[in-house]
């Protein structure tokens, strides 16, 4: 089998990050005998730099004619003063929105190897944590009208409308009651239900979609609560669904606590199988160009292509059991270095896993 992937390195670390993962693939594809075709194109600062555009046109007609994407990351302080629609962000933004990706996947397991990594108190942790937060991607805040403008009084101001429709939340919803189904049958929708109408709508439509789903349980909770009970007892989720601007917070205080954000992938997806693959750190351009960067993230998320994009399942356990592998057998980049733990850089910590598959 031959899959076509679109590949955008992006900034800061995203090109070595990326130059591992490539290598998972390729050592995935040797040994179950499959064909990975890169493009390589430009978005982020770099294509700032070079077409003066956060998403060139020419990135957008490759991504959508490929079988999925694979990212870095975007974005550094060279590019932070430019206005809105000329920062990498925007690109990201605009990728997610062209190829009409509502839904972002975001695991946050905590492995074994990394326990001692982990803030929270072993009393917490030894209850596991294992759960799955279900983003919506295109809407909300982000990407609601906004406007800044001068007041009747003079006073610059500027609002971000937050805005959902039912279709919308309907089909993000369901997204993550057919994940539940696949593990423990339970979601748990976040929102502000208690101030915010658009949670409110939130609400009303997750119960209509939540009685489709008798076997799978399900609850709300409001955002604050919420950011609180994953730090005090994160083992009572197990799939979380919420709308773009608190998943986005939720999202990373999860990751923080299975010990690194280094250690995170995500997928994005829509209706069909096309998607974008990505680990959800930032670029980190103070370690950039260092062979120092965790590229257990990148990998997971191929790992996530594999089994989301590709139906690859058995291609995506062995990639899963590499990662494991190489952490059980004490290699770590500085990130989630412990004592009496081999330190590897950036390469070689790819190097490893690749030959464990």
């Amino acid at each position: 089998m031959t899959k076509n992937i679109a590949v955008i390195k992006g900034d800061g670390i995203g090109p070595e990050i990326i130059e591992e993962a490539v290598k998972i693939l390729n050592a995935v594809g040797e040994k179950f005998g499959h064909g990975f075709n890169y493009t390589y194109v430009l978005m982020g600062g770099i294509a700032i730099d070079e077409t003066g555009d956060p998403l060139p046109k020419e990135t957008v007609e490759k991504c959508l004619s490929s079988d999925s994407v694979l990212l870095g990351a975007v974005g550094g302080p060279k590019w932070d003063k430019g206005e809105g629609s000329k920062r990498p962000e925007a690109g990201l933004l605009g990728i997610r929105s062209a190829l009409k990706l509502f839904a972002n996947i975001r695991p946050a397991k905590l492995l074994k190897p990394l326990a001692s990594a982990c803030p929270l108190k072993t009393e917490i942790t030894d209850k596991g944590l294992d759960l799955v937060i279900v983003r919506e991607l295109i809407g909300g805040a982000y990407f609601g009208e906004k406007r800044t403008y001068t007041d009747e009084k003079g006073h610059k101001t500027a609002s971000d409308l937050m805005k959902y429709s039912d279709y919308e939340i309907e089909r993000i919803c369901r997204v993550a009651f057919e994940m539940a189904k696949k593990r423990r049958n339970k979601v748990t929708s976040i929102d502000k239900a208690n101030v915010l109408d658009s949670s409110r709508l939130w609400r009303e439509v997750s119960h209509k979609i939540a009685s489709e789903y008798p076997e799978v349980g399900f609850s709300d909770m409001l955002v604050d609560n919420a950011a609180m009970q994953l730090v005090r007892d994160p083992a009572q989720f197990d799939v979380i669904v919420t709308e773009n601007l608190f998943g986005d917070i939720l999202s990373d205080e999860a990751s923080m606590i299975t010990g690194s954000l280094g250690m995170i992938p995500s997928a994005s997806l829509g209706e069909g199988t096309l998607g974008l693959y990505e680990p959800i750190h930032g670029s980190a351009p103070d370690i950039a160009g260092q062979n120092k960067a965790n590229p257990i993230a990148a990998i997971l998320s191929a790992a996530m292509m594999l089994r989301y994009g590709f139906d690859m399942a058995e291609e995506a356990d062995t990639v899963e059991k590499a990662v494991d592998r190489a952490l059980d057998e004490g290699f770590r980049t500085g990130d989630i270095m412990s004592e009496g733990k081999r330190l590897v850089s950036c390469s070689e910590m790819g190097d490893k896993i690749a030959s464990f598959i």
